[in-house]
C-alpha cells in the first residue's frame, strides 16, 4: 500500500534524507518545516504516519502530539536528538507510539514504520480483540487463558492485565506511568520498582529463556515493549 507519511522536521538535510529514502520505498511524503505547518498538513492532507522532531523553531513537539491526540490515534514516531529519558517519557506519555534518537539509520527507521503499518492493518481488519498468537505464545483475552506452546500457564490477575496491555500494544513502547494507570488505575510517574517485579514474574512464565527474552523487552529508564512479530 502506498502510504502517506508526514515529516515534521526543521533540519533540511535530515528532512531531505528521509524524504528521498521514503520515496524510494514507494511512500508518499509530506514535509513541514515547523509545528504550525505540520499541524496544518495533518489536518488537510490526512497522512497515515507522522515522523516528528521535538525541537522545532516555533513550538515543542510534545505540544504537537497533544494536539494530534485530541482528534486522532494516527501513529506518531518521534525523531529527535534529545536522548534524556525524561524527554522520551514525556513524548511517549503524551501519546507518541515510538521514539528514535538521532543520528539513526534509515533501515531502523523503515523497520519502525513497518511496525506502525502493521498496527494500522490490525485496526483496519478489526483484529485487535480476541486471540493473540505470536510464535509459541497464545493469549485468549476473552477466556483469560495463556498458552506457552501447548501448555496452559497460570497468571495472576495483575500479570494477565500487564500481558494484555503489552500484547494489545505490541511494537509500541509503554511507559511506567502508562502501565501504572492502565493496570492499577493510578500513578503519574509509575512505580517502576513494583512494575519491574511483576514483569520479572511474567517473563519467567511466558519466556522460554527469560535472560534472552523473545516477547517482553525493557526500554531502560522508560518502560517496556512487546515484540511485534
Amino acid at each position: 500500500m502506498n502510504r502517506k507519511i508526514l515529516i515534521i522536521e526543521d533540519d533540511g538535510r535530515i528532512a531531505n534524507f528521509m524524504t528521498m529514502a521514503l520515496k524510494a520505498k514507494g511512500y508518499t511524503v509530506l514535509l513541514a518545516q515547523n509545528g504550525r505547518q505540520g499541524i496544518l498538513s495533518f489536518c488537510t492532507e490526512n497522512p497515515e504516519v507522522v515522523l516528528l522532531d521535538l525541537g522545532l523553531p516555533d513550538m515543542d513537539g510534545v505540544e504537537i502530539i497533544n494536539q494530534i491526540r485530541e482528534v486522532s490515534e494516527i501513529p506518531i514516531i518521534v525523531v529527535s536528538a534529545r536522548e534524556q529519558d525524561n524527554d522520551k517519557i514525556s513524548a511517549l506519555d503524551a501519546g507518541a507510539n515510538d521514539y528514535v534518537t538521532k543520528p539513526f539509520s534509515m533501515g531502523e527507521m523503515l523497520a519502525r514504520i513497518r511496525v506502525m503499518e502493521r498496527l494500522l492493518e490490525r485496526e483496519n481488519n478489526g483484529t485487535n480483540e480476541g486471540v493473540y498468537k505470536i510464535d509459541y505464545l497464545t493469549v485468549d483475552s476473552e477466556k483469560h487463558r495463556v498458552y506457552v506452546g501447548e501448555e496452559e500457564v497460570h497468571l495472576t490477575p495483575i500479570e494477565f492485565k500487564l500481558l494484555l496491555l503489552l500484547v494489545s500494544n505490541r511494537g509500541k513502547v509503554i511507559t511506567h506511568s502508562q502501565i501504572s494507570k492502565k493496570v492499577w488505575g493510578y500513578g503519574e510517574t509509575g512505580d517502576s520498582k513494583s512494575i519491574r517485579v511483576f514483569m520479572a514474574g511474567l517473563r519467567r512464565k511466558i519466556e522460554r529463556d527469560s535472560s534472552n527474552p523473545r516477547f517482553i523487552f525493557t526500554e531502560i529508564g522508560v518502560g517496556y515493549r512487546f515484540a511485534d512479530e
